[in-house]
Formats: structure tokens, sequence, C-alpha cells
């Protein structure tokens, strides 16, 4: 099971997230991607074992990924003040992947029918969501 985490500008949500990822799932073979080298550079401080920047490692990600995790952006071309290319995000958009998207009301981009959460607690129902999404394990 291949996961790919996709964060822009500090990357401190694909932080929170490869730490939880690797808490929960240590044997996942997991992916960080950022849009610039900061955020790759944060993600790969909090344990990510493999990383790249920029559109076509979106790109190139998406396509061998089975789960992509990150902010509800990453499916809004030109979202996050720019970072996310319509290339990126058409990517993110066509992968046969599950995607499991974390709503923030930033950039412009609102999301009714969210209660504001805190992060913790949305990083929580991300990984509940690939808890879901993994086989049954046989033992």
């Amino acid at each position: 099971m291949n996961i790919l985490v996709i964060d822009a500008q500090g990357g401190g949500l694909g932080k929170q997230l490869i730490t939880a990822l690797k808490k929960n799932f240590p044997d996942m073979d997991i992916t960080a991607v950022g849009t610039n080298t900061m955020a790759t550079g944060v993600m790969l401080k909090a344990g990510a074992p493999h990383a790249a920047t920029g559109e076509n490692a979106v790109v190139v990600g998406c396509r061998k990924a089975d789960i992509i995790i990150g902010p509800l952006a990453i499916v809004i071309a030109d979202s996050m003040f720019g970072e996310i290319t319509p290339a990126m995000a058409l990517a993110v958009a066509q992968s046969n992947a599950k995607r499991i998207l974390i709503p923030f009301n930033h950039c412009d981009n609102i999301v009714v029918g969210i209660h504001d959460y805190n992060v913790t607690a949305l990083i929580q129902e991300a990984i509940d969501e690939v808890t879901k999404t993994l086989p049954p394990n046989p033992s």
C-alpha cells in the first residue's frame, strides 16, 4: 500500500500527517511531496522515508499512490496562493487512488458544513480513514 502525502507552503500539515502515519502504520510505504522545498524538508524531518518536490513529483506520485492525503486545496488549481498548479490538481483528481482530503477554510476556499475542528482532530479522522481503507489483516 503506497501512501502519498502532498502539502504546500510551510509543510506543517504534511509534517503532522507523516508523524501520525508512521506511528499508526510503521510498515507502510509513505512518500511525501511538497510543492516547494520548505514543505518537502519539513516532511522529511518528520520521518518521511521518500520525498520529492514540485509539479512533476505530484503527477508521478499520484500515478503510483493507493492513498493520497493532503489539504482539500490539492484538488483546486491555483490554490494555496498559486502553489497548486492546474497539472497538480488534475493529477490528484484523476488518480485512481483513494483521496483523503482535509478541509481548511483558507485561501478563499470555504467549505460549508465543516465545523472548525482543530488540526489534531482532522489528522485523527484522516488516520481513521486510512485504517478503513486498508485490507483486513489475515492474522
